[in-house]
């Protein structure tokens, strides 16, 4: 951009300039420097035709734009020397300025005819030794630069070097500051952002925040790179997030200023970053690496045709050279060129960025234009600059040389390419920019010109714009003057057929009468709710199903058959593919028609096959439908027998007439809305010619291989298309989207799938040889992944849904297609699985995720490395527990528990909620104290079984024992079990005679809880209870908690009182000694057995009043002996203890 400056001619004095230049030696090289151009014979001063004669400009018309040029720049102009640089920039606010030499001049655009007081001033830059572009000029206001007077513009020029000179007000060209701006090399562009600040850049990506006080003093400030919220967290963790710190020495490209969103982008060789600029502060919010990103896609659009592609992509080369902003969103200029070509050609490419905010959208698209030139620098292709408006999808390259239109390819049908040449002697692009919607360029014999797309232009097939207007021919013309107001209702067919004019008239280019027509039909201020909602969607799809379904009227054999009051889309080919393709063309068109006029994303619902679905994907199944019918009919020229047959019978089943002058194909492949019709009849015709051919013939087995190829061509061609063309069908409000149920998974056609599928294993695949085999399998396969792709999308539609059902309907929704889903995938894939076709079973599992389908096949192969495969590629989704869970229910517990150690963290994870196994795992790692928690958490928790409860408090004791465990903890632990073993040996050693009568099996016998010890022991079930069962029912009393809800006091009187009634007290009546007959009794003998183990028997026995008065003992309260000796016998014992 910047050259030194050249020793003044002897034709002029020029005493501001020094005769000296400066070196470049320290220049950096790589950067946008070059000579100066060789001169023309002599400058031209611009005249004001008012057209650009071009006789190679086919598609475009180059016209003047605006008024004539102020004076001041048409003298400048005629008064520049040859080797003085002009550059020229158009500001899309209405402002323009011109660097010629060392003198500004900066002019509002009159866009009227005659300039009755346009604003014209002229600045003098800051001397340097460098050349100035217009890239180095901004001017700013506090309002809209539109509106603004020329008072309260503002104006920042920076020399090469960084001399920057700030006019406050343009009103006065005198008054201006001056300031050195620190860039560390040399300055590229100077932008206007938020608050009257100006950001300055240098070649190296040096970025400055230039503001200014009141009295007008300028001062600066870096902008931070690579930092913002990330700053401080490291290079490694900032790089996760695009972050990184820009690369020395990385070459400033393009800078951007996106004032509604108040951000500010710039392109460098190597990356696209953006800040966003507030009124007194900036923050880098991203760091992309484009080369990382870009250079490969570039490099596959332009090369990957090629044989030798995978060796030759080393060694190209890609250069960025400019970045606009577009509606669809960044869109970059960049050269790329193969160094090894002879000659070497520099090939001009356009990708579209969409910035997400945090991140740059994966939907790249990468548009080669046909412009190329001779590789010679990257210097030389750095003159290359970019043009965007803000309108349409057409974009334009300029060099001083001439304008190339192109199409920044985010919509299909785009605009037509076309150089414009501006190389006529004396003439030449010096800029430009973007005015009123319009690409403008600064020519210099010419002026501001407009290069305008011709209305004569047409986007859609050859000679469909006569049809289309014959089609609307019965509706009048209908002018803008005569369009009804808004308040005047306008009939239903009326909107469609206005509609269309509005669509033939954007294909002509009227992109604004077109825009206003379709504001009268469709105003926006209903938002496209309600009835003006669901009628705009009905007209919409009216209208491209008469695309669709249009009928070829253009082709004489169809002269008779077309109906009169058909308002359709006539095509002019006579060969039925070439008519399809014309649809697919007129499709498209209309899909780019409802984008640039607002239409899109204002779509609701319609009703289709009994349910709503979004009217975008309804206009994508129509597209669908295009394309599988393209391939119908390819496969109608090579089995034309067969796909005949089953045409015709699909007509017959429709009710449709073949006049004589058609073939049934004519007539079916008009109608390719109902395309669909053909699986059932192909199936038809397969099944009687199974039938009727011998099973060794040629024909039977021929015949299900070309319906199996017809079907599966047909959907996948379609799907292809689904997926590829997604982003031209996105649904705008996907929250309230419907359930999506794409025709090729509509019940009809998953039906066929299903029957063809039967009919292949069932009555072709045991006839037929190994190579035949394997044919039907992958043929069927590829039936079977389209079948469940279906359902795929249909889940993912409903998982989107937000609103629109309640929750618990949705989920219930969900969980029956799910279900659903799985059981369709098992019965589909599980006949190859029996057939031993593994290959076909994991490629179609291991893409659906039928886990179950793939454990099936690794265990009957016995491939237990794939299985660690798969626990690999789907551990995400946590196929580990699904193989360990499977293990468990099939109660192969021997392979669940002998996993390789790759698995052992897995296989824990998933043994915490099966603790009945976790402890096997655990001791077989070694993992004792592990294993001892595991068995000890679950014998303490065991209250149904004793024999379980036993053995886990012993295995419990044996891990516990080999662990380890510090001394303390292990025996607090070992403690504990020892108790509650004690415990269990209460139950243990109830008398065999008691469990018999009971029936309880020692082995199988529940866990039995202290109360109902002691009930069995002391009760009279018990006929062989003794002084040891009474003692053990009293020792069971400290087993029973509060929780028990039991009266332990209580039970203790009846122990003892069952006790005493093992005697019979009252025949030691007479006796001289009450203590010696007593001595025998099951009661002395328990006080003794208290007394030898150190109980305090004043504390531990009941009051004796209180036993005497128990229910258990109301027999003897009757016989005062009974009472006597108790009483003699409890105070002889306690004595005895004093």
């Amino acid at each position: 951009m910047f050259t030194p400056r050249a020793t003044p001619s002897s034709g002029r004095r020029q005493p501001s300039r020094v005769t000296g230049r400066k070196s470049l030696s320290g220049t950096p090289s790589g950067l946008l420097f070059s000579p100066r151009r060789t001169s023309l014979a002599a400058r031209s001063t611009p005249t004001r035709a008012q057209g650009h004669a071009n006789a190679e400009s086919v598609n475009y018309d180059v016209q003047t734009f605006g008024s004539s040029l102020p004076v001041k720049v048409m003298e400048a102009l005629t008064m520049a020397e040859a080797d003085d640089t002009i550059s020229v920039k158009v500001d899309e606010s209405g402002w323009a300025w011109m660097v010629c030499g060392e003198q500004l001049i900066i002019w509002k655009i009159c866009q009227t005819v005659v300039a009755k007081l346009c604003v014209c001033k002229e600045l003098q830059l800051a001397p340097s030794e460098y050349d100035y572009t217009a890239d180095l000029v901004a001017i700013s206001s506090p309002g809209p630069l539109e509106t603004s007077p020329v008072q309260s513009i503002s104006v920042l020029t920076v020399a090469p070097e960084g001399r920057a000179r700030f006019w406050a007000s343009l009103a006065h060209e005198g008054n201006h500051t001056e300031a050195e701006l620190d860039l560390g090399d040399l300055c590229n562009f100077v932008v206007a952002v938020r608050g009257g600040s100006f950001v300055v850049s240098s070649c190296r990506n040096h970025l400055l925040r230039v503001t200014t006080d009141p009295s007008g003093r300028l001062g600066s400030r870096a902008l931070q790179q690579g930092q913002g919220v990330l700053s401080g967290i490291g290079r490694r963790v900032s790089s996760l997030f695009g972050m990184l710190a820009p690369p020395p020495n990385d070459t400033l490209h393009s800078v951007v200023w996106a004032c509604e969103a108040g951000c500010l982008y710039s392109l460098t060789k190597s990356r696209v970053c953006r800040w966003e600029v507030g009124e007194s502060s900036e923050q880098q919010t991203l760091n992309w690496d484009a080369r990382c990103s870009l250079d490969e896609m570039i490099a596959d659009a332009i090369w990957g045709s090629e044989s030798n592609y995978e060796e030759m992509k080393e060694g190209v080369n890609v250069s960025y050279l400019d970045m606009k902003l577009s509606p669809s969103g960044l869109v970059v200029l960049a050269a790329a060129w193969h160094s090894q070509d002879t000659p070497c050609i520099a090939y001009f490419c356009l990708v579209t960025l969409q910035d997400l905010g945090a991140s740059v959208s994966d939907h790249i698209i990468v548009e080669v234009t046909k412009h190329t030139a001779p590789f010679q620098t990257e210097e030389a292709l750095s003159t290359t600059r970019l043009v965007v408006p803000n309108l349409g999808s057409t974009a334009f390259l300029y060099t001083q040389e001439l304008v190339f239109a192109c199409s920044t390819g985010t919509v299909r049908g785009g605009p037509p390419e076309e150089r414009i040449s501006f190389s006529a002697p004396g003439d030449g692009v010096r800029g430009g920019g973007c005015c009123g919607n319009l690409p403008i360029f600064f020519s210099q014999t010419n002026g501001l010109v407009a290069v305008v797309a011709r209305q004569a232009v047409s986007i859609l097939p050859e000679t469909m714009e006569d049809s289309l207007c014959s089609s609307l021919a019965a509706a009048p013309e209908v002018s803008m003057m005569e369009m009804p107001t808004r308040a005047e209702a306008v009939a239903h067919e009326d909107k469609t057929k206005m509609l269309k004019n509005a669509f033939l008239r954007f294909c002509r280019n009227d992109l604004i009468g077109s825009q206003a027509l379709v504001d009268e039909l469709f105003p926006t201020e209903g938002g496209g709710d309600g009835e003006d909602g669901a009628e705009l969607d009905e007209v919409v799809t009216r209208i491209d199903l008469d695309l669709v379904d249009d009928y070829p009227a253009s082709d004489p054999r169809w002269a008779e058959s077309v109906p009169e009051e058909s308002g359709g889309f006539p095509l002019t080919s006579l060969i039925i593919l070439h008519q399809l393709e014309d649809k697919m063309k007129a499709h498209v068109c209309f899909m780019d028609f409802l984008l640039q006029v607002g239409l899109l994303q204002r779509l609701g619902q319609v009703m289709v096959r009994g349910g709503p679905m979004a009217t975008c994907l309804l206009l994508c199944e129509h597209a669908e439908k295009l394309q599988a019918a393209m391939v119908l009919k390819t496969q109608h020229g090579k089995h034309g027998e067969l796909v005949n047959a089953a045409v015709t019978r699909a007509l017959r089943k429709n009710g449709g007439a073949v006049p004589p002058s058609l073939t049934p194909a004519d007539v079916f492949f008009r109608e390719v809305s109902q395309i669909s019709l053909v699986f059932e009849c192909l199936l038809e015709e397969e099944e009687r010619r199974l039938k009727e051919n011998s099973v060794d013939s040629v024909q039977w087995a021929e015949t299900v291989l070309t319906v199996n190829n017809i079907i599966k061509d047909m959907l996948q061609a379609a799907g292809q298309y689904r997926e590829t063309k997604a982003s031209m069908y996105r649904v705008s409000d996907v929250d309230s989207e419907p359930e999506y149920i794409p025709w090729t998974a509509s019940g009809g056609v998953r039906e066929v799938i299903t029957r063809q599928h039967g009919v292949v294993l069932r009555s072709v695949y045991p006839q037929a040889d190994s190579e035949l085999r394997g044919a039907l399998c992958e043929q069927l396969v590829g039936l079977l992944d389209l079948y469940l792709g279906g359902y795929v999308a249909q889940l993912a539609s409903l998982q989107l849904r937000t609103r629109g059902r309640p929750a618990a309907a949705q989920q219930e929704r969900y969980n029956a297609l799910e279900l659903e889903y799985s059981q369709r995938r098992s019965e589909l894939i599980a006949p190859l699985l029996e057939l031993g076709q593994y290959q076909w079973v994991a490629a179609l599992s291991e893409k659906f995720c039928d886990f179950d389908m793939l454990v099936q096949m690794c265990e009957l192969t016995d491939n237990q490395s794939r299985l660690q495969h798969y626990m690999t590629k789907f551990s995400d989704q946590n196929f580990a527990d699904f193989v360990f869970r499977w293990y468990m229910e099939k109660g192969k517990r021997g392979k669940l528990l002998s996993q390789p150690s790759a698995n052992h963290p897995q296989l824990a994870s998933f043994l915490q909620s099966h603790q009945h196994l976790s402890w096997l795992h655990h001791i077989h790692v070694h993992d004792y104290q592990s294993a001892h928690e595991t068995l000890y958490s679950q014998a303490t928790g065991e209250t149904r079984y004793f024999s379980k409860k036993k053995t886990l408090l012993a295995l419990s004791k044996l891990t516990a024992l080999a662990s380890d465990m510090e001394k303390t903890q292990l025996s607090s632990h070992l403690d504990d079990i020892v108790e509650q073993e004690r415990f269990l040996l209460n139950q243990e050693m109830l008398p065999s005679q008691l469990l018999e009568d009971k029936n309880l099996d020692p082995h199988t016998m529940p866990l039995l809880t202290p109360h109902v010890l002691i009930t069995l022991y002391i009760g009279e079930d018990n006929r062989s209870s003794n002084e040891d069962h009474f003692k053990k029912a009293l020792d069971l009393l400290e087993y029973i908690n509060e929780e028990d809800m039991v009266d332990t006091e209580s039970l203790k009187q009846e122990i003892f009182a069952r006790a005493l009634k093992k005697d019979d007290w009252c025949s030691w009546e007479g006796s001289d000694d009450p203590l010696e007959p007593a001595r025998d009794s099951v009661f002395v003998k328990i006080l003794l057995k208290l007394i030898q183990e150190g109980v305090s028997l004043q504390a531990y026995l009941p009051d004796v009043k209180e036993l005497l008065d128990s229910e258990h003992l109301a027999g003897f309260r009757s016989k005062p002996y009974f009472e006597y000796v108790l009483r003699v016998n409890y105070e002889h014992y306690l004595q005895l203890q004093i």
